[in-house]
């Protein structure tokens, strides 16, 4: 590596944020830049460990030490090839990834792990601002066309490997503009939208065609795409919330969180917004759900004015380390306690908390939830099996906005799904065997939520990424893509 002892010199250090005061004024982003000595530091910290376990942490298998390597030498050329190599959008998952590859790092055993993210993000926007960020897709085409139904971090990603092997693209959104959960459900204080755009704009280069408030299975029938294109990707997402059916559930004022995330960045756009304005501004807020998708509910709560901000998780409250279930190198995910930079804007989190039943005033408008506190018996690996209320701790809390961020069940089966015949699984995903990725449908592929379940963007981007792969196979008999291990089958042959 290129300094060997830097992991003993210098220790993990994380880029400055706007204060708190001044950053929750605005949906702008608020973390910053490292300096060029910090930057070089960072990247010596990757030490020569021998077998590099953040290669499999990754979903990708981003090829990390490498392009450590080369940034610590401040080869950027070399940095941002590597990183491209097998990372589609390195500036999507250096803001939004919750970096399982750095639970794996080798030097996290016993020392906090390499800023994996956070050099990713640094390379990729060196070579934007350095013109390296290019068009890939090959003059000679190959006369194949595939619709990709989608534009999130699955279909893009199956877009844009689909485009590099030479097929013609077109890619359905039935929103506004393309990018998905990219673009309408990631706030624009973790994600600004332009980096989105400058993406799309690179894809359009590659001859990628975007066609957006065009929902399959309503505006354009489902069969029409499978009879006029060679190959279909569905790529649609598990769009279906999970809801609390609970008393009281009618009441106004209850609304799932992605509703109220999506309005806020279509308000950030300057796009339309149909019905009612979900706004948190002067109200007592719950946000029920201890993910991600809630720490998002509790920042744009904030930044609308909240009078208070309360979330909820009905599990236990993890620890700060990891718990022996978990051990390292794997990625412990909600088993270690999480603090985002939305809960350091402000809200009192409660765990093992259960919501009974959601109160309203005469007008039909919500004003109140009665909650227990509740205890839960575990496993002995320390997992949960099942809970009793604790006598006594039966309450009403004020509220007038509840957002439920409690995930997704499966996607959309109405209009699409159902006309085409797919097959789902146990889960109501659509059913396709990983490595595979072929539906019941001879022509039909499916990539990321769709067929995985809820999961995370870096995984959306490697199904896509493995789908393309077999959807080149498909098309032409071998495929010129890498697969995950980075290496195309012509290499392998040879």
């Amino acid at each position: 590596m290129g300094k060997p002892t830097g992991f003993q010199e210098f220790n993990r250090e994380l880029p400055a944020k706007v204060p708190v005061a001044e950053r929750v004024k605005n949906y702008n982003e608020f973390v910053g830049l490292y300096s060029d000595e910090k930057l070089n530091q960072q990247s010596a910290r990757c030490m020569n460990c021998g077998i590099p376990f953040c290669h499999s942490g990754c979903p990708l298998g981003n090829i990390i030490p490498e392009f450590n390597d080369a940034v610590y030498r401040k080869n950027w050329q070399e940095a941002y090839h590597i990183l491209s190599s097998t990372n589609n959008f390195p500036e999507f998952t250096g803001r939004i990834c919750p970096a399982p590859c750095e639970s794996a790092c080798v030097l996290g055993i016993n020392k906090p792990a390499v800023v994996i993210e956070e050099i990713e993000k640094h390379i990729i926007e060196i070579a934007y601002a350095n013109n390296m960020v290019k068009p890939t897709a090959p003059v000679i085409k190959t006369g194949k066309t595939v619709a990709v139904v989608g534009s999130g971090p699955a279909g893009l990603a199956a877009a844009a490997q689909l485009a590099k092997a030479g097929h013609a693209v077109t890619v359905y959104e039935r929103d506004e503009f393309p990018g998905g959960l990219l673009r309408y459900g990631i706030p624009d204080f973790k994600l600004e939208k332009w980096v989105v755009e400058r993406r799309i704009k690179v894809m359009e280069e590659d001859g990628v065609v975007f066609k957006c408030n065009t929902e399959v299975g309503k505006d354009i029938a489902a069969d029409e795409l499978v009879r006029n294109f060679d190959a279909v990707v569905l790529a649609g997402g598990s769009t279906i919330p999970r809801d609390l059916n609970i008393p009281g559930r009618e009441f106004k004022g209850i609304h799932f969180a992605m509703d109220f995330l999506k309005q806020q960045n279509k308000r950030v756009s300057n796009s339309e917004i149909k019905g009612e304005d979900i706004l948190a501004t002067d109200k007592d807020v719950i946000v029920i759900g201890g993910g991600d998708t809630g720490s998002d509910c509790v920042g744009t709560s904030n930044r609308q004015g909240a009078r208070s901000i309360k979330q909820f998780e009905v599990m236990f409250k993890p620890g700060d380390s990891r718990p022996s279930s978990m051990p390292w190198p794997n990625f412990p995910g909600a088993a270690v306690l999480k603090t985002t930079s939305s809960h350091e804007e402000g809200a009192d989190r409660f765990w093992s908390v259960n919501t009974k039943e959601f109160l309203g005033d005469a007008d039909g408008n919500l004003r109140a939830l009665k909650v227990v506190d509740i205890e839960w018996e575990l496993d002995f690996l320390g997992r949960p099996v099942k809970f009793k209320e604790l006598e006594g701790t039966e309450r009403e809390l004020p509220a007038q906005r509840v957002f439920l961020a409690m995930g997704f069940v499966h996607p959309q089966f109405d209009g699409m799904l159902e006309s085409l015949g797919v097959e789902l699984d146990e889960r109501k995903n659509v059913k396709a065997k990983e490595g595979v990725y072929r539906t019941n449908i001879s022509k039909v592929f499916v990539a990321g939520d769709m067929r995985r379940g809820q999961s995370l963007v870096v995984w959306a981007i490697s199904e896509g990424r493995e789908t393309a792969r077999k959807v080149d196979e498909f098309l032409m008999g071998h495929s010129i893509l890498e697969s995950k291990d980075g290496v195309n089958e012509f290499e392998q042959a040879y």
